[in-house]
């Protein structure tokens, strides 16, 4: 690790150029070969990255919230350059997941010289004729639309918290539409519901796992549909949230599959396709991306080395 050529893709917006130096030199020392890019608007790390694998960098870092972090990890999918991650966002759903420290530069950046690495899986969606890598997890209806429903300033100065100030409005925004669901190349069913979630992950912040089984290196995606309609079927939705996925598996080691009910439904796929009657708001690693009426979602096994 000490002599390793080392590429860092920093979003300005997110952390002060000084300050990520100064961690730099003060974890990595001044021998280390380091090449630094800059992501923009127009392209929030993908390019970069790619250049920093044309470059010969062995280890490319991504400081910056889950939008750089999924543009970084799209670009060296399939590569032997290993991805960093210095979180600096919102969300960091992936580095929460990975256990990498949060809010502390030099603590996520001795993690990324000191740390094994590790291949885990990638998954890939395809909408509107274009095709995007996900790290943790895509999806409609409330989760989608608490993004859109989140207040940017609360946002900005609480943090995870304004998403539980955007629950109850989402909840009200969410309507049930039909669904024809296509899971590895078998025949499709037709199903009812106004949430789900196909993730590579599965906790979210605030440690709430929505994807209990979710593993993110065992070849699978996890897919979560939620149609509980009414209160009855509301607290028997949270109940297997809290209890039998949340509690109950913690308990006994998470050696149980994930309960489902009949309004809240698990299922690993490798492949699924999906469309949709009613136009619903999508969002990818946290990030909306506008309405959707169709999109098909692939695993990558083994894509992504990190560290």
């Amino acid at each position: 690790m000490t002599h390793a050529r080392i590429g860092i893709v920093w979003n300005p917006s997110k952390v002060e150029q000084d300050v990520l130096q100064e961690a730099v030199t003060r974890v990595f020392g001044d021998e280390p070969d380091i090449r630094w890019w800059e992501t923009s608007q127009e392209d929030p790390g993908r390019g970069m990255a790619r250049e920093a694998i044309e470059d010969g960098r062995e280890i490319v870092i991504a400081v910056g919230g889950d939008g750089t972090v999924r543009a970084v990890a799209e670009s060296l999918a399939g590569s032997e350059t290993a991805l960093g991650i210095v979180p600096q966002g919102t969300g960091n759903l992936l580095a929460r997941n990975l256990e990498v420290p949060l809010n502390n530069i030099p603590a996520a950046l001795e993690r990324v010289r000191d740390a094994e690495p590790r291949r885990i899986d990638l998954g890939w969606v395809a909408y509107d004729g274009t095709e995007h890598a996900f790290a943790v997890m895509v999806g409609f209806g409330i989760d989608a639309q608490m993004l859109v429903e989140t207040d940017d300033d609360l946002k900005s100065k609480a943090g995870w918290l304004a998403y539980v100030e955007a629950m109850g409005r989402a909840l009200a925004g969410t309507e049930m539409t039909d669904i024809t669901l296509t899971v590895d190349g078998q025949e499709p069913v037709a199903v009812r519901g106004h949430t789900m979630l196909v993730g590579n992950c599965g906790m979210v912040q605030g440690g709430i796992r929505l994807l209990p089984d979710a593993v993110l290196d065992d070849g699978k995606l996890d897919v979560l549909m939620v149609s509980a309609d009414g209160a009855l079927q509301w607290l028997d939705t949270f109940r297997s949230f809290v209890w039998d996925n949340g509690i109950r598996r913690f308990f006994t080691g998470g050696k149980d599959e994930a309960v489902s009910t009949d309004s809240a439904r698990h299922l690993p796929v490798e492949t699924i396709g999906v469309e949709l009657e009613t136009p619903l708001m999508f969002e990818i690693d946290g990030e909306e991306m506008g309405e959707v009426t169709s999109f098909d979602v692939r695993v990558q096994a083994g894509a992504l080395l990190v560290r």
